[in-house]
């Protein structure tokens, strides 16, 4: 009679450490991914499909007035991502769009995918190794809202009062731990 009412009390203590430790750690997430393939913001995509058989023709047009070209986005800081807590690659870029506005622009990323991960511009230096694990939200950050997808290319739009020289560098931010998952220095 013990052992039954022991081994019930077990399963019912079980029952309520995964109730409460599988929403908080969240450990499917360690094997799912999501990917996200966004445009380089002021290009146009370029489609190589047809449905013609075809060959493409050319034909030459009179001369026209040159009509001034729209220039792309400007690189203004770039950086490489290492990898902190989760093994994370990838490349970032802060570009400014012909319209005046700013984006952050993340590049070949790939992560593990995690709860409750951010994207953060912060004034902390990356530190390699386990050192750096934690010191993103030490100083002055600013979130750029959550990671799209753990695999890809992505775009964030900077607000226009955000002020690049006060940030030295780009983190993939696990709020709910408070550590980095990968983090880029900008130059």
């Amino acid at each position: 009679m013990k052992k039954r009412t022991a081994g019930i009390a077990a399963a019912a203590v079980a029952v309520v450490v995964a109730a409460i430790a599988l929403p908080l750690f969240q450990p499917w997430r360690l094997v799912t991914d999501k990917v996200v393939d966004e445009a380089l913001p002021g290009t146009a995509p370029i489609s190589t499909q047809t449905s013609s058989t075809t060959p493409p023709t050319v034909s030459v047009a009179p001369a026209q007035p040159t009509v001034p070209v729209k220039t792309g986005p400007k690189i203004l800081l770039t950086g490489k991502l290492i990898a902190h807590e989760h093994r994370t690659s990838g490349t970032v870029a802060v570009l400014a769009l012909p319209d005046g506005s700013r984006v952050l622009r993340i590049e070949n990323l790939d992560t593990s995918d995690g709860p409750d991960l951010k994207v953060w511009l912060s004034d902390a230096e990356v530190i390699a190794g386990r050192a750096g694990w934690h010191v993103f939200d030490d100083g002055a950050y600013r979130s750029l809202g959550s990671l799209k997808g753990n695999h890809g290319n992505q775009n964030y739009p900077i607000p226009a009062e955000v002020k690049l020289e006060s940030f030295r560098s780009v983190v993939i931010w696990c709020d709910r731990f408070n550590v980095s998952f990968g983090a880029a220095g900008l130059a």
